[in-house]
């Protein structure tokens, strides 16, 4: 199925943004909800807890973009002020996390209303971008064009050429003196965050040669002999390395390995991948279970290292990435909070979510803020980190791993 998207100029964006605004600045401030420690037995069987944290995200993020019918975005806090929930506040790639989140629930259990979602979320992420479906950064359009890959092989949802779009201006980006992409167009830092999921489209796209390159640049340049995890980045020229360990650089890389040793049969990235999965529980699992990251936008780091494990697992066999989602979706749902009998996830996997003691009334007219730590479960990346877990869980339960 092809659904095409119909753009509209930028000053209509604007214009219906700016209504949005008026309009929804009229409506009652957003009141504070009663979150629950005390949390229901919930059910056992991965399907439905993957069932409940989409609907959390459904019923508390999602909103229709500027008033445009069949458009939706998720606010990025929830609840949300006024500005919050009129999208003045643009992160792409979190919106991308969500569309991927949105594939694999219809993936899960295809209905009318999930393909309508997927469509949805796609056409918002396109028109509040504002220039079409590409950025200047290439970690932001890998990860979209992986979900409108994943939307178009797994649910024959297809928007128009999107991902032949994507792709061009991936390869446009390509430095072929470093053997790399940078972070952004222009730049000179190679990091792992673009590097991985761009070789992991590259990969799937049929571009194996150049996705073999990146694996070979992270393998080389960028693995940490002691540890064996991934370091963050490379600034050329110099050489300069950035020495930080993030869990989603390590699932980024385990999921380019795991790409390119189905696609090749090629020993050496079955080697690579039990190796990078190996330094992973070692060096970043409590108990066998993925540990909180930290800094700025790092709610969606845990979930994406559980999303490329559960790939090791379901396409190598590989029992200790499977070991580490189960344990992991297990911990996120016996330590989260409740609101209305939904799940709210913590940042913390292995700890109870903080509760607010006194939430008190969110203002209407300024941004929210999600900074302190008994605020951290209203950012939409958390929850997504959750979301994506379950999912992950549910997928290696179904086919038995």
């Amino acid at each position: 199925m092809d659904r095409r998207n119909k753009g509209i100029s930028r000053r209509s964006v604007l214009l219906t943004a700016a209504a949005s605004i008026a309009v929804t600045a009229m409506a009652p401030p957003t009141q504070a909800v009663t979150i629950t420690r005390k949390v229901s037995v919930g059910p056992e069987e991965p399907e439905k807890r993957a069932d409940l944290a989409e609907q959390a995200i459904v019923r508390r993020h999602l909103r229709t973009l500027w008033g445009q019918p069949r458009m939706r975005l998720g606010t990025l806090v929830w609840p949300a002020s006024v500005l919050d929930q009129s999208f003045l506040r643009w992160c792409y790639w979190w919106q991308a996390h969500l569309l991927d989140c949105a594939v694999d629930a219809a993936y899960r259990a295809r209905t009318p209303d999930r393909i309508d979602r997927v469509v949805a979320l796609a056409r918002g992420i396109r028109t509040r971008n504002l220039t079409g479906w590409t950025n200047r950064y290439y970690d932001d359009m890998s990860w979209l064009v992986l979900a409108l890959e994943r939307a178009d092989r797994l649910l024959g949802v297809r928007f128009g050429d999107a991902v032949g779009e994507l792709r061009a201006d991936l390869i446009d980006g390509w430095n072929p003196v470093v053997g790399a992409v940078p972070w952004r167009s222009g730049d000179e830092y190679f990091n792992t965050p673009a590097i991985g999921p761009t070789g992991i489209a590259l990969a799937r796209l049929g571009e194996l040669s150049r996705a073999g390159q990146l694996a070979d640049f992270l393998n080389t340049r960028l693995r940490d002999a002691d540890t064996g995890l991934i370091l963050d980045g490379v600034h050329e020229p110099g050489g300069r390395v950035d020495r930080t360990v993030h869990t989603y650089c390590q699932g980024v890389a385990i999921g380019l390995e795991t790409e390119l040793a189905v696609r090749t049969g090629a020993a050496s990235h079955h080697r690579r991948v039990a190796s990078l999965v190996a330094a992973a529980e070692d060096g970043l699992t409590d108990a066998g279970v993925i540990t909180a990251a930290s800094g700025d936008d790092s709610g969606l780091f845990m979930g994406i290292l559980a999303r490329y494990l559960a790939e090791a697992a379901l396409s190598l066999g590989d029992t200790t990435a499977a070991d580490i989602v189960h344990a992991s979706a297990r911990a996120a749902w016996e330590h989260r909070a409740e609101v209305d009998r939904l799940p709210l996830f913590g940042v913390d996997w292995t700890r109870p979510v903080t509760v607010p003691a006194h939430p008190g009334t969110f203002p209407q007219l300024t941004h929210s803020s999600a900074a302190s730590p008994a605020n951290l479960s209203r950012d939409l990346s958390v929850q997504l980190s959750g979301w994506m877990l379950l999912e992950a869980d549910y997928q290696l339960t179904a086919a038995g791993r």
